[in-house]
Order: C-alpha cells, then structure tokens, then sequence
C-alpha cells in the first residue's frame, strides 16, 4: 500500500484501532453507569463512599480490561514485535476514544487539565486527563514504527521505554501515597487506604517527574529510529553492490 505499510497490514492496524474505539465506548459506559448510581450530582474529589463487592469488581474488571487489549495484541500479531505493537494500539486508542465519549455523551471532561481516577492498581492513579492521552499518542507513535521496522527493541531501549513508564507511574501515585502516609493511623491498610479515599482531593501533578518520563520514551523513541534508519541504509548500500 505504501513503503511503510502493506495492504493488509494496514487493514490489521484499521481493525485493532476500531476495536480500541469500540471499547473505549464500552468502558465510557460503564464508567457512565457508576456516576450515576454513586455520583448523581457529578464527579469530584472527594469521592463518594464504594460498597466493597463494587470496589473489588471495579478491580478484577481493571485486570480483564488489560488481559483483553493484551490478547487483541496477540491476536493480531505475527510475532513479538508485532504483538506488542498491536496491544499498544488496542490500549491507546481504548485510553483516547474513553475521554472522547465520556465528553460526547456526559459533556465530561470539563478541560484536559480536570483531574481524573486513572487506575487503581495497586493504588489510585491520579493524573490531568491530558497527561494519559499525551502517553496515548506516544504509545501510538512507538507502535506505528514497530510495525514499520518490524525490528525488535534492544536492552536500551527497552530500559528507556520501562523506565518511563515506571517514572510516569510516579508521577501518578506520587501525591496520593504522600496523602496516605501523612494521615496514616493505627487501623489496618485495607481500611486507612479505603477511608482515607473518601477524604483526598489531589493537590499537585508532579509535571517534572512526568516530563522526565515523556524524556525517556522520546529518547527511546529516537534511538530506535536512528538505529533501524542506520540499519535500513546499510541493506540498501549492499544491494546496491
């Protein structure tokens, strides 16, 4: 189809994209369904009291939610480069096409700096709303060239990437767990992290720990690019001879 892509593998990327969106819609839903039954007056910090059996739900829905992008990334792929392309796809797309129901059907986010519940495992995710869709287009870029070189990552890159995503992670937590070990009493964790839940309302984004982490995967990013651009002139030099 073109010099990067080929007709079919275009139409894998078009599939797996359109199941991201198509479950993105599913996860705005559900996500829909749970303000209305615990937050009719509208989300905000801080949150409304979760009967437990919910909060368990909610987590065990987290988990499939991730085995379920990760099985379409397999599913897709024909081998692990591409494997893993894929699943990012499927996550990012699923993470951009949330928002953009949730602001179609409930007028929700209010701006992409309102603050949001990210994740829950294995503590809260707190964040802007546009600090995951900036790691979603991110993510997107490393899998469209993935699937492009159709090379795998090595050591460094592979360092780079995860360390990113630990240190975004960070910048996520960070304030949260500030929160809990600031108020922390005598009760047992599963109690003081629940009801101190109900009494948080995030303060700070810690913006530099995130920009280093979007430093460390754009650094991936690069080095990835020079050294399979390198590696594609090089074949080229010996055909050419």
């Amino acid at each position: 189809m073109n010099k990067y892509f080929s007709k079919s593998t275009f139409i894998t990327i078009l599939w797996v994209t359109f199941f991201g969106i198509g479950f993105g819609m599913v996860e705005a839903a559900v996500v829909i369904y749970m303000r209305t039954l615990y937050f009719p007056e509208g989300f905000s910090f801080p949150i409304n009291a979760i009967a437990d059996p919910i909060v368990f739900t909610e987590l065990w829905r987290e988990a499939a939610t991730v085995l379920m992008l990760a099985a379409v990334g397999i599913l897709a792929g024909k081998n692990k480069v591409q494997r893993f392309a894929y699943f990012l796809i499927s996550f990012a797309v699923w993470d951009i096409f949330y928002y953009v129901f949730l602001k179609v059907l409930i007028d929700w986010p209010e701006s992409l700096m309102t603050w949001d519940i990210l994740f829950l495992l294995p503590v809260a995710w707190i964040g802007p709303v546009i600090a995951p869709i900036i790691l979603s287009i991110l993510m997107i870029g490393i899998a469209l060239m993935l699937i492009a070189k159709n090379t795998p990552l090595n050591w460094k890159e592979w360092a780079l990437y995860i360390g990113g995503a630990f240190i975004s992670i960070l910048s996520f937590t960070l304030d949260f767990v500030t929160y809990l070990r600031d108020n922390e009493g005598n009760t047992e964790l599963y109690k003081k992290v629940g009801a101190l839940s109900l009494t948080y309302v995030p303060q700070d984004f810690d913006w530099w720990i995130f920009l280093i982490a979007i430093a460390c995967i754009l650094t991936g990013m690069c080095s990835y690019y020079l050294r399979t651009n390198s590696r594609t002139r090089r074949l080229q030099g010996m055909q050419f001879f």
